[in-house]
């Protein structure tokens, strides 16, 4: 294993999707966010396809066995993105950031929930503090409390639409690992690039609004960043263990803040920091005690042999 390689393919591969988030918010503008989707799928199957190409894997990227578990991925991937994107419409890019780093800690109720995995108490306790940084994060969005406040378009509805994002990115993940188990990644990823582009066209085509030649380049570069996050994101977990790579997500806030700063001139509010921070050391404990528990578990499993040797 190549442990700093994929170190660097994961640090790459959060600045080319905060690029992404970046091209798209810059498009949003009184743009159906469906016609948002469309572009970033459809164009991020241009570097899906020459990567499958360069692999030689191709022509079975369309073989599946599991398309009934493809379209739900797509579905809840697509859920996903659509409040993704309305998230980031809405909201400061540092803020639509780190509301979607709940979405690993979703991902660990519903694991319990729908995989019946055994989750540890350690791991609940991290879900917990998630969650109150979750409530600091989002308490600023929040501060006019009426009903019409949080349906109108403003910093309310974007950050319950960064919550629903969470929550479809969280179940996706889950999907994903049981696709995982009976199909190649590169088709998991072609047939939710196709799904989920066939669902933004579907539902845009009525309100679809041409973009001029300025903002159909910023949404092509926009698909293709995506496409080129997603081939550096696979690639990384081939060279160094996941729980090594996951870590680096959060070098996306970073990123996020530079970028909000320097291109929107958005700067978040401390208590967004606090929260952010809980979310991130919530996260950052759960994979330090699971890389702990299979060190131990290694260590176990060598002094049973040993005797025998």
């Amino acid at each position: 294993m190549n442990t700093l390689l994929g170190i660097t393919l994961k640090i790459v591969s959060t600045f080319a999707f905060l690029a992404m988030a970046t091209l798209i918010k810059l498009a949003s503008e009184d743009m159906p966010i469906g016609e948002l989707m469309f572009f970033r799928a459809f164009f991020a199957m241009i570097p899906l396809g020459i990567w499958l190409r360069m692999r030689g894997e191709l022509a079975g990227a369309f073989r599946t066995k599991n398309i009934t578990g493809h379209a739900i991925r797509s579905l809840s991937g697509s859920g996903g993105m659509y409040f993704g994107f309305m998230a980031l419409a809405l909201l400061p890019l540092p803020d639509a950031t780190a509301i979607g780093y709940l979405a690993p800690l979703i991902a660990t109720i519903l694991a319990a929930l729908l995989l019946k995995e055994i989750v540890r108490p350690y791991r609940w306790a991290a879900v917990a503090a998630g969650f109150c940084g979750m409530f600091l994060m989002t308490l600023p969005h929040f501060s006019n409390g009426s009903a019409a406040h949080l349906l109108s378009p403003g910093p309310a509805l974007g950050a319950l639409a960064g919550l629903f994002a969470a929550c479809c990115n969280g179940f996706s993940s889950i999907q994903i690992r049981k696709l995982a188990q009976v199909e190649k990644t590169g088709t998991i990823v072609f047939y939710f690039s196709l799904i989920t582009s066939l669902i933004g066209l579907l539902t845009s085509i009525a309100v679809w609004r041409t973009p001029t030649p300025h903002e159909a380049t910023l949404l092509i570069l926009a698909g293709i960043c995506g496409g080129i996050g997603q081939i550096l994101i696979t690639s990384s977990y081939r060279f160094a263990d996941a729980s090594v790579v996951v870590s680096f997500e959060y070098t996306t806030l970073v990123w996020a803040v530079a970028i909000g700063f320097l291109v929107f001139g958005d700067v978040p509010q401390p208590i967004v920091f606090l929260g952010a921070l809980v979310v991130i050391a919530s996260g950052l404990y759960v994979i330090f005690r699971e890389r702990q528990i299979s060190r131990n578990a290694r260590r176990d499993a060598e002094a049973a042999v040993e005797p025998h040797l």
